[in-house]
């Protein structure tokens, strides 16, 4: 499966074997690190990278790209399904190494994704938490129609400070 975007160098793509080198040289950052999940390691190895290419496709349920700019996997766009009474709802979330961030790539997958997982009916809600220091993915979020629902206060710790997290949801009409 390959999904255009808006941007005309740029594809969603499942992950494959190849994809180690360019998936540390983007993921090992602090910078990109400090806005995801405390799933996401750093520093960011190559021993990662192959651990993260063996788990990218082993739940059925879920669903998770690689963003390929011009031939190289530069970030990644998932939809993590709930279980149990939460199995219609999916934790939606992007990242993009910044050697790229302010290109306009990051709006361009996450609404292809959105538009993917829309298409397909695999979810009734995406959401969406996002820390509250990074404003920019935010507004990426309210480009694709989600709704700020409100603030989770002092819900995470992260780079060693509590902070606010902002639930963003997208309901699939």
């Amino acid at each position: 499966m390959i999904l255009p975007t808006a941007h005309p160098h740029c594809v969603l793509r499942p992950w494959r074997d190849g994809d180690q080198p360019s998936l540390v040289h983007h993921a090992n950052n602090r910078r990109v690190w400090r806005n995801l999940t405390h799933t996401f390691p750093h520093p960011y190895t190559l021993a990662d990278a192959q651990q993260w290419l063996t788990l990218s496709g082993a739940d059925p349920h879920s669903l998770h790209l690689a963003i390929e700019h011009e031939g190289q996997a530069v970030g990644g766009v998932g939809a993590i399904a709930g279980h149990g009474i939460s199995m219609g709802t999916a934790d939606f979330g992007y990242w993009l190494g910044e050697a790229l961030w302010g290109r306009g790539l990051a709006t361009a997958a996450a609404a292809a994704f959105q538009q993917h997982l829309m298409q397909t009916r695999r979810f009734v809600r995406l959401q969406a938490p996002v820390f509250a220091w990074n404003p920019a993915s935010m507004r990426v979020l309210e480009k694709l129609g989600f709704a700020r629902e409100g603030v989770l206060r002092s819900s995470v710790t992260k780079d060693g400070q509590v902070i606010d997290t902002v639930m963003y949801a997208y309901i699939v009409a």
